[in-house]
């Protein structure tokens, strides 16, 4: 599996809050048809705070000016397009750069001696060992070795630097003060926004406002300023593109985002499209493709599982589920996430059920949609391990209709990270 490169963000899935995220193409769009959906949770918690009013990220005035459609997205009022439409913004990051607003994520940081050996003992993942200036991709566990959330941190040296998924946040941080509050300093921060730059001209764009972030490779981050106002950038982003993401003051984040639109080569980008480029990129969604009953095996993260902490590490195991996920990795897993393309012109959304092509049930997709730059149905879904070879033929049962699936490895487009 390729790495990710963000956390990922997403909500359990309700049936009624599924939104048809269809945006019509201008000139500069292949011709295709777009019909892409997400699930979009209404809550970040459970149903009772549904009513409760919708939180804004300090975008939310420049997203209303820019003419975005705003819907409720874990607990926040959020873009999910702009008037170009998704399809025009999908082209666009895969070509220039795409502006992503992702305050409604998470962001803390971990201190103090012990804070790399505390969060460590929550995940099945090398922190003590991660040098200063590097990212890597972390997973919290519960008992069972089921995926409570993912996440994304950053050594700087005087701290670790965490963010995690927006309708997750407020039970990770009490997770994370319940287990290991009292060895560390866990500081939630509030007061920063979360912008994200990707694409293929993001680096070329973000140059102009802030010259030392050429010297950024992939998953790693470093201090700098724009203007006299702090900013903390990692090279690193959700779109399987070359891309960034920035931690800047609330009260900052109006100015430096029109600084960053005023750039020729960028364009305000949506949910919708974000949801079209992770899926693309092979990129999982908490809570559609990652839930609390997914070990990290099942899901395809074990390259997120470095050498100490397996069987015969230096410190291997220690972490909760880990009987579980030690045995997975060496026994294999009961059923995988596999990569899906259909082969015939009809989107699958998540939910569809797969049977075998004799009718027997094996699952249903958990992630689907029609890929802007492949130009085919594309999706995900766990399956047996047993159905998980590439070139394995399942079927999609859209409307009570069977639609040949072919089993084929991930990403669907190829990844552009800059490594150096």
């Amino acid at each position: 599996m390729r790495k990710h490169t963000a956390s990922t963000e997403g909500a359990r899935p309700h049936d009624d809050a599924r939104l048809n995220l269809s945006g019509k193409a201008d000139n500069r769009v292949p011709d295709v048809s777009c019909e892409t959906s997400i699930t979009l949770e209404p809550s970040m918690s459970d149903a009772s705070s549904a009513n409760a009013p919708l939180q804004t990220t300090p975008l939310h005035a420049l997203h209303l000016e820019l003419g975005a459609r705003m819907v409720p997205f874990a607990g926040y009022s959020m873009p999910v397009q702009y008037p170009s439409g998704l399809m025009a913004e999908h082209v666009h990051t895969r070509t220039q750069a795409g502006l992503f607003d992702v305050s409604h994520m998470g962001q803390l940081t971990l201190s103090g001696p012990q804070a790399a050996l505390a969060f460590e003992s929550l995940m099945p993942v090398d922190v003590v060992g991660l040098a200063p200036g590097r990212q890597r991709y972390g997973l919290l566990l519960n008992a069972e070795g089921g995926i409570l959330d993912d996440l994304m941190f950053v050594n700087r040296g005087d701290d670790l630097f965490v963010v995690v998924n927006g309708a997750c946040k407020v039970a990770d941080l009490a997770h994370l003060q319940q287990r290991m509050g009292t060895q560390c300093t866990i500081t939630p921060l509030p007061d920063q926004a979360l912008l994200a730059l990707q694409g293929p001209m993001a680096v070329t764009a973000l140059a102009r406002l802030v010259p030392g972030v050429t010297s950024l490779v992939f998953m790693t981050g470093a201090s700098f300023n724009w203007e006299g106002v702090p900013l903390f950038i990692t090279r690193s982003g959700y779109t399987g593109e070359d891309g960034f993401e920035i931690s800047i003051a609330a009260n900052q984040a109006d100015g430096f985002a029109r600084a960053l639109l005023a750039q020729p080569e960028v364009l305000p980008v949506g949910l919708g499209a974000r949801n079209s480029l992770r899926l693309e990129a092979g990129l999982c969604l908490y809570g559609q493709d990652l839930d609390t009953t997914t070990s990290p095996v099942e899901a395809g993260l074990t390259w997120a599982i470095q050498k100490s902490r397996r069987s015969g590490g230096e410190r291997a195991g220690g972490f909760p589920g880990a009987e579980r996920v030690l045995r997975e990795l060496t026994q294999g897993p009961t059923r995988c996430r596999v990569g899906l393309v259909a082969q015939e012109r009809v989107p699958v959304r998540e939910h569809t059920p797969l049977h075998t092509p004799d009718g027997t049930s094996v699952g249903e997709v958990c992630s689907g949609l029609l890929g802007p730059t492949c130009n085919q149905p594309i999706a995900m879904a766990y399956v047996p391990r047993e159905l998980s070879a590439a070139g394995t033929v399942l079927h999609a049962l859209v409307r009570g209709k069977p639609v040949p699936m072919v089993v084929q490895a991930m990403p669907f487009v190829p990844t552009r990270y800059y490594r150096g």
